[in-house]
């Protein structure tokens, strides 16, 4: 029997597949629990339709993610740092959603903190690289100025 996933199963396939599987495994396990459909001609129907639809979707958010890379890319965000005077080291540290914080500000762009690639909080005054990867493939590279503020 032929069945459309609609979750991913493991050891059997991901969701949107087609398997060919037991006709009991299908019937007593997988359409019971909502794991999976008949694959009849109007679910293959209903199941290339909704492929389309994430495709385009997917394909937006690509051309989103390309958009705001080239935007920020090499371009430089400012964030003030608390520090004792004469000191260089920060009271607290600058995190990705500082960071993700101050592009908002300043340029007008939501970066979600977890596409921010910042090994290590950064806890010192000065200029830091900072990556942020939005998928695979579109990426940027932006300045993280952190000027102090003394206390």
């Amino acid at each position: 029997m032929e069945v459309i996933l609609t979750r991913d199963v493991p050891n059997l396939g991901k969701e949107g597949e087609i398997k060919k599987v037991a006709g009991g495994y299908a019937r007593n396990y997988l359409i019971p629990r909502g794991f999976a459909v008949p694959a009849t001609k109007g679910y293959r129907k209903a199941q290339a339709e909704r492929e389309r639809v994430l495709k385009e979707r997917a394909e937006r958010l690509r051309q989103l993610a390309i958009e705001s890379a080239q935007k920020l890319s090499g371009q430089t965000i400012t964030i003030q740092g608390r520090t004792a005077p004469n000191s260089t080291k920060l009271f607290g540290a600058i995190t990705a959603d500082d960071i993700a914080k101050a592009i908002q500000e300043q340029y007008e762009l939501r970066v979600d903190k977890r596409k921010i690639e910042l090994l290590d909080p950064i806890r010192t005054v000065g200029s830091h690289a900072v990556a942020i990867r939005w998928m695979e493939g579109v990426e940027a590279e932006i300045v993280v100025q952190v000027d102090a503020e003394t206390a």
